[in-house]
């Protein structure tokens, strides 16, 4: 799996947006499968236009987690979010600067609205999990 950072500097070297749109799909195909059972209305992601899974789970104090979309641009921005917040401490995730980082890729000027209510809907939904798996683990 593409860390963060590599997203971010691939983002930095890739100058045209058709490309970016590619690098963001390929990222998607990356993910490991999803499993259907694991396709449920408890792990569906409200907010979002496209279907959108995600589970989350605690593991020695961090952050695990995993995704899936119907949509092959929405599963690369669900494969970017898995890559920022994988593995972080999960009390750390509420204040974990993810908007910086999307800035940072440039992704909200293009995005269609539409998308970015979705990608805002799984970062609440992330930062909401976090808070829950904390207060479950203390």
């Amino acid at each position: 799996m593409t860390n963060a950072d590599d997203i971010a500097e691939a983002f930095e070297l890739i100058d045209d947006w058709e490309e970016r749109y590619r690098y963001v799909i390929e990222l998607g195909r990356e993910l490991p499968e999803f499993p259907d059972a694991l396709k449920t209305n408890t792990t569906k992601v409200e907010g979002c236009v496209s279907q959108v899974w995600l589970v989350t789970r605690l593991d020695d104090g961090t952050l695990t987690l995993m995704g899936d979309s119907d949509a092959m641009i929405v599963r690369g921005l669900v494969a970017i979010l898995i890559a920022f917040y994988s593995g972080r401490r999960v009390a750390d995730i509420p204040t974990l600067d993810v908007e910086g980082f999307l800035r940072r890729l440039q992704l909200a000027e293009h995005l269609t609205p539409q998308r970015s209510n979705g990608l805002n809907s799984m970062v609440k939904r992330i930062r909401s999990d976090a808070v829950r798996l904390a207060a479950e683990a203390a």
